[in-house]
C-alpha cells in the first residue's frame, strides 16, 4: 500500500493520514476540533500537536465550540497549568477567541460548515500531484479564506495554516496521485 511519504513509519501519522487527513468534514464539531488543532500547530510541528490531541479534547470540552466560547480567565489560567498541553497564552486566548468567531458564523450562515464550503461551491478541489515538492503551502484560496476568517474575528488563521486546515477537512485533496486515499477519497464525493 503506497501512502504520502510524509507520514514515513510513524503511527500516529499514519492513522491520521489513512483516516483522516482529506477525507470531506461536514460536521460543525470536527470543523473546529481540526480549526483548534491546527491553530495550536502554528510554529510547531503537527505530530506534537497529534500526540497532544486527547488531552485537548479533554481540556477543551470535546471540542464542543458554544462551550469553549464561554471560557474565562480562570479557564485559560487552567489550560496554562496544564501539562500536557501547549502553553503558549495567546493560542489558548485565541481557541476562546476562534470559539466565538466560529458560534457567530453558526448563528449567520446556518452551520460553519455551509460557510466553509462556500468557499469552493462545495465542491472539494482535487489535485493530481506526483510528486511532494509540487504541495503548495497556501493559494490564493487559503489568502481568501484566511482574509475572511480575520474579518470575522478569528486569530492564528494565516494563510498556511488554513491551507493546511483546508486540506484535513478535505476542501484541497492533496493526496499524491500513487497514494491509495487519492482515489479513496475522490470516490466519497
Amino acid at each position: 500500500m503506497i501512502r504520502c511519504p510524509w507520514c514515513g513509519s510513524d503511527p500516529v501519522y499514519i492513522q491520521y493520514h489513512d483516516k483522516e487527513w482529506g477525507s470531506p468534514v461536514h460536521d460543525d464539531q470536527i470543523h473546529f476540533e481540526f480549526l483548534l488543532l491546527e491553530t495550536q500547530q502554528a510554529g510547531l510541528s503537527w505530530r506534537t500537536v497529534l500526540g497532544k490531541r486527547e488531552a485537548y479534547r479533554n481540556a477543551f470540552a470535546d471540542f464542543e465550540p458554544q462551550i469553549v466560547a464561554g471560557f474565562r480567565e480562570e479557564d485559560i489560567a487552567n489550560l496554562l497549568a496544564n501539562p500536557k498541553l501547549i502553553r503558549n497564552k495567546r493560542k489558548l486566548e485565541a481557541a476562546v477567541k476562534n470559539a466565538c468567531a466560529f458560534c457567530a458564523i453558526q448563528k449567520k450562515y446556518g452551520s460553519f460548515d455551509s460557510w466553509i464550503w462556500h468557499f469552493v461551491e462545495g465542491h472539494p478541489i482535487i489535485n493530481h500531484w506526483q510528486d511532494i515538492s509540487e504541495i503548495p503551502v497556501q493559494t490564493e484560496l487559503s489568502d481568501l479564506v484566511s482574509n475572511e476568517m480575520k474579518k470575522a474575528g478569528f486569530a492564528y488563521v494565516g494563510s498556511i495554516t488554513i491551507y493546511s486546515h483546508l486540506q484535513a477537512i478535505g476542501i484541497i485533496n492533496d493526496h499524491l496521485i500513487s497514494c491509495f486515499r487519492h482515489a479513496e477519497i475522490v470516490g466519497l464525493r
